[in-house]
Order: C-alpha cells, then sequence, then structure tokens
C-alpha cells in the first residue's frame, strides 16, 4: 500500500450539523407520509443510519450493494449488483442514500433499476458530490456537501476499507 496521510475537510460537527439539516428538509418533505431508506452498502450504512435518526416521519430500512471500485481509488465504469433488495418497492416512498456521488454511473444504473420496480417516488440522497466528476447527468435531491475532486475517506468512506470509521471526512494525502 502506498505511503498517505489523512487531512481533515470536514469536521465531524460540520458534518452533523448538516445530516440534522438534511433529516429536516425529508421530513418536511414527506410530512404525512412514510419514507423507505435504500441504502447503498457499504459506504452508507454510517450517513443512512446518523440521517434515519433525524427524520422524524416513519423510516422503514433496507440494503442494497453494488460497486463500480473494487479495490481501485477510480470507478471502473463497470456497475456491479451484488446484493439487490429484501423488499419489494412498489408504491412506496423511496429514497436511495449513498454516501458520494463522482462519475453518476452506479447512481443513474440503480435509478433506473429501481424505477422499474414502480415505487410511488424515488428521489437521491448523497452525503458528498463530486459534480466535476461526472460523467453521466444524475438528479439528486438531496445533497450534503459538493466537494472538489479530492479522494475523501471516513463517516462510511474507505481507502481499500481502512478510515470508515473516521467520525469526519478526510482527505487521503498519497506522500
Amino acid at each position: 500500500m502506498e505511503k498517505h496521510h489523512v487531512e481533515v475537510m470536514l469536521s465531524e460537527e460540520v458534518v452533523d450539523a448538516r445530516i440534522r439539516e438534511m433529516g429536516e428538509q425529508i421530513s418536511r418533505d414527506y410530512a404525512g407520509k412514510s419514507v423507505h431508506l435504500i441504502c447503498i452498502l457499504k459506504g452508507s450504512v454510517y450517513f443512512t443510519c446518523e440521517l434515519a435518526k433525524r427524520i422524524t416521519v416513519p423510516v422503514t430500512m433496507d440494503f442494497m450493494q453494488c460497486s463500480s471500485y473494487g479495490a481501485a481509488t477510480k470507478s471502473s465504469g463497470v456497475v456491479k449488483l451484488a446484493k439487490d433488495l429484501d423488499e419489494p418497492i412498489t408504491d412506496r416512498e423511496v429514497i436511495i442514500i449513498e454516501d458520494i456521488i463522482d462519475s453518476g454511473r452506479t447512481l443513474n444504473h440503480l435509478k433506473d433499476l429501481l424505477a422499474q420496480r414502480r415505487p410511488a417516488s424515488l428521489k437521491l440522497c448523497t452525503l458528498l458530490d463530486k459534480p466535476d466528476r461526472r460523467v453521466v447527468d444524475v438528479d439528486v435531491e438531496y445533497v450534503g456537501f459538493q466537494i472538489e475532486d479530492k479522494f475523501v475517506v471516513g463517516y462510511g468512506l474507505d481507502y481499500d476499507q481502512q478510515y470508515r470509521n473516521l467520525p469526519c471526512i478526510g482527505v487521503v494525502e498519497f506522500d
């Protein structure tokens, strides 16, 4: 593994405050309804749990796992579905929860796949958005932070399975 270190980009307090705001917005948008969160494994687990705790309307949750990275730091462009949903989403208010959107390929693929299952609504939510990396247009209704094109870790994001448990967002700097 290359030598590297991690510099804080967004502190735990800043991330926590933004997730609280996002939970309040989702609660307003879905007032009188329940919302079904689809957590994209593995990176979105931390964000999904923190967000769900801050949503005041009824919440249900399911999980999908797909990847376009492997052990690399750049997207391969090939989306692989490793775990599908356990429950149907027909006629449900669905929000796909992602840790980060860069190329847009994975989310575009997932949104198309899930739309075929006829949810009542289907929206996207991401903690981090890297619009400079976009190769496929995706509409993201809920964005925590737009960030520049840096390789980030923490809050579920990893570098070769390391740093997921950092309570902040950090930038991996290679020595």
